[in-house]
């Protein structure tokens, strides 16, 4: 039975909003292990979502130690189709200010290290990807998501890097030469897995301050930090409210519901029974 068909990957608390009543809290395992945390099951004006902390409440996880493939599998599982994840980020423009909101449609992948694919291991699959975010759903965040007193950007190339140190400066300038507007370092493979796990996905970039490239910029604290990161979330809880109803009435006419039936390359007969055992607990319509 599905739980919810809408996603939300983020902060904890991200549920926490006046009128939401929380329905259900799960604790998960999938083929490729346990995600961040159990899954929060809540009703916003009558849609429930699923929410889920991608680095764990308490903030627990590294980005490179956060089990992506777990967090999709469990969202996928519990019948998800449209996932939105909300991110903290840097700002690489004069044009993006610190506390405005960024819905990218390209992204630079720059990490090194973590596990961005399902599949593998006898089953070999390579899905399109040249549009790394759903164009539906980012515009509709885009259109539904606006709030007063905070800037949203539609468009722009997020990068996302490997950390969890951050940029060096001239890590930062050639990221400003290469036209990213924003940065971040847990985009990645949340989107990859999505594509692949046939969801719709798009990421609201937070920022939070300027990267390292701003040497005329006020000095950054912990403290400033903080407050900045604390009004974000602030905000993506009010756009939350508006936009699980405005996606759950959405029409899904893209194509991200079907995009692994001509990806996958390996025969029938030769692929390893263990690992479609994996993929048939996401995707049985194809194993």
């Amino acid at each position: 039975m599905e739980q919810a068909t809408i996603g939300i990957i983020g902060g904890s608390g991200l549920y926490d909003i006046e009128g939401v009543k929380i329905v259900d809290e799960v604790s998960m395992d999938t083929a490729w292990g346990a995600p961040s945390d159990n899954v929060i099951i809540a009703e916003i004006e009558g849609v429930r979502a699923a929410f889920l902390p991608r680095h764990g409440r308490g903030h627990v996880h590294l980005p490179m130690e956060i089990n992506n493939r777990a967090n999709i599998a469990a969202l996928k599982m519990l019948g998800v189709r449209q996932v939105i994840a909300f991110s903290a980020v840097g700002s690489l423009t004069e044009m993006v200010h610190p506390l405005d909101f960024v819905v990218p449609d390209q992204m630079i992948d720059r990490t090194r290290v973590r596990a961005a694919t399902f599949f593998g291991n006898g089953v070999a699959a390579h899905i399109a990807f040249a549009h790394p975010f759903c164009d539906r759903l980012r515009h509709l965040v885009s259109a539904r998501g606006a709030l007063k007193g905070v800037a949203l950007h539609d468009g722009g190339t997020l990068l996302c890097m490997e950390g969890p140190a951050f940029s060096t400066r001239a890590e930062s300038e050639l990221y400003r030469a290469w036209g990213a507007q924003v940065i971040n370092m847990s985009s990645s493979a949340e989107a990859k897995l999505a594509r692949e796990a046939e969801m719709c996905y798009a990421v609201v970039c937070m920022a939070t301050d300027y990267d390292c490239w701003k040497e005329d910029e006020e000095h950054v604290t912990v403290d400033m930090l903080i407050a900045n990161l604390s009004k974000n979330g602030e905000n993506a809880k009010s756009m939350v409210k508006t936009l699980v109803p405005a996606m759950a009435a959405a029409k899904r006419d893209c194509g991200c519901g079907a995009t692994v039936g001509s990806a996958i390359i390996t025969a029938p007969e030769k692929r390893n029974p263990e690992q479609v055992h994996k993929l048939r607990t996401i995707l049985p319509e194809y194993f």
